[in-house]
This record gives structure tokens, C-alpha cells and sequence, in this order.
């Protein structure tokens, strides 16, 4: 039986609180991913999908409620352990690529390796394993300025999984693509999920892609059902 990787119980958050522009967006969201599974999380624009990735992710903190990855309850662990646990077990992917623009595709993944105390060999390997996972071998020395947006983007979902990760977080990591790369990046990460156990939530507007994960969560008033 697969062991759940990341757990959210009773999350809690509300912006500007006590102020009359008061926003309560997330209202005792429970979810639970387990070890090799992928998840849709889909809610409209506004609704607080991103929030949510962020305190699951560790960058934001839930004025209430728990945050378990791996078993491992987050609650009022210091910076320097959530820090720890974010970049050793949880890979991000955004809408937007956020890669470096200065370094080549090969570079923006060796570099959080390097961070992790990765050798500079043992570091380039893995980053050229994932490029050729994602079909984009050929554009290593090539800077993001220099690539189309899905090879970009394609260059960021191996800079996720850069370390290795337990856990996917992808907020619309497809919503800028056309619908041919869209596929081809999606059809990588559910092989990476099944040869891996990688588990991942990812939050989509595309319905079509939702329905071929392993399951959809949708936000409602706060709530997920």
C-alpha cells in the first residue's frame, strides 16, 4: 500500500485579516497525495489553487492547520528545517519558466545540485539525463532566451526534479504551451511519476489533461472536493 507523501489537514488561510477587505481563501482544505500518484487540483481563477501549492510547497505558512510531507509534520519547524525539507523533497514548476537567463538550460539545472552539495560531474550527468528525458538534449548550452517556450519550460521541469524530489508542485505548468508540446511535457512527468513513484499535484485549467491523472481535486469555497 502506497504511503501518503504529502498531507494537508484543516489548512487555514485569510488575507488581510481583521481589516473590512478581509479574504478568507483557503477555509479547512484536507488533501492527501500519495507515494506516486498525480493529482489535478482545479478551481477557477482567484480561488486560491496557488496559495494552496505555496503552503503545501513550504513557502507559505497556513494560519491554521497541519502540513505533513512524507509523514513529517511541518508545524512550527524553523526556517531552516522547512528551507531543508523544500529543496531536498519538494520540486516546483510555474506557468512561467523562472529560469535563469543568464546561465545555459544545462547550467539552471546543475545549479540547485551544486546547492545541494552535488559534485560538478555527478551534477551535469543528471542534468543531461533529464534533457534527453525531455527531448531537449540538444539545446544544453543554449540560453533561455534562445528556446521556444515549451523547450523552456521542459528546461524548468528538469530543473524541478533537479534534486530529486518526493513531491511535484505545478501551478499551470502547461497554460503557456500549444497543445502538441502541452502533451508531450505531460506524458513526460506521468512516466517520471510511474517509473519513480514521483508524486505530484498539479493545478490546471485544462480539463482534458486533469481527466487523464490519477484523480481531481476541485476548490470550492476554500474547501476541496
Amino acid at each position: 500500500m502506497s504511503k501518503p507523501m504529502l498531507e494537508l489537514h484543516g489548512i487555514v488561510k485569510t488575507y488581510n485579516r481583521g481589516k473590512p477587505n478581509e479574504i478568507k481563501v483557503l477555509r479547512g482544505a484536507d488533501l492527501t497525495v500519495d507515494q506516486g500518484e498525480v493529482v489535478a487540483l482545479v478551481a477557477p481563477s482567484g480561488a486560491g489553487k496557488s496559495t494552496l501549492l505555496h503552503i503545501a510547497g513550504l513557502l507559505d505558512t497556513a494560519d491554521q492547520g497541519q502540513v505533513l510531507i512524507n509523514g513529517q509534520d511541518m508545524s512550527g519547524k524553523s526556517d531552516r528545517k522547512r528551507t531543508a525539507v523544500r529543496r531536498d523533497e519538494v520540486g516546483f514548476i510555474y506557468q512561467f519558466h523562472h529560469l535563469l537567463p543568464e546561465f545555459s538550460a544545462l547550467e539552471n539545472i546543475v545549479l540547485p545540485q551544486l546547492a545541494n552539495g552535488v559534485s560538478q560531474s555527478v551534477a551535469e550527468r543528471r542534468a543531461l539525463e533529464l534533457l534527453g528525458n525531455v527531448g531537449v538534449a540538444d539545446r544544453a548550452d543554449h540560453r533561455p532566451a534562445a528556446m521556444s517556450g515549451g523547450e523552456q519550460q521542459r528546461v524548468a521541469f528538469c530543473r524541478a526534479l533537479a534534486n530529486e524530489p518526493l513531491i511535484l508542485l505545478a501551478d499551470e505548468p502547461t497554460g503557456n504551451l500549444d497543445p502538441a508540446t502541452s502533451d508531450q511535457v505531460f506524458e513526460t512527468l506521468m512516466a517520471l511519476a510511474r517509473d519513480t513513484g514521483l508524486s505530484a499535484l498539479i493545478a490546471t485549467h485544462n480539463m482534458e489533461l486533469a481527466a487523464r491523472m490519477d484523480r481531481v481535486v476541485r476548490m470550492e469555497n476554500g474547501v476541496l472536493v
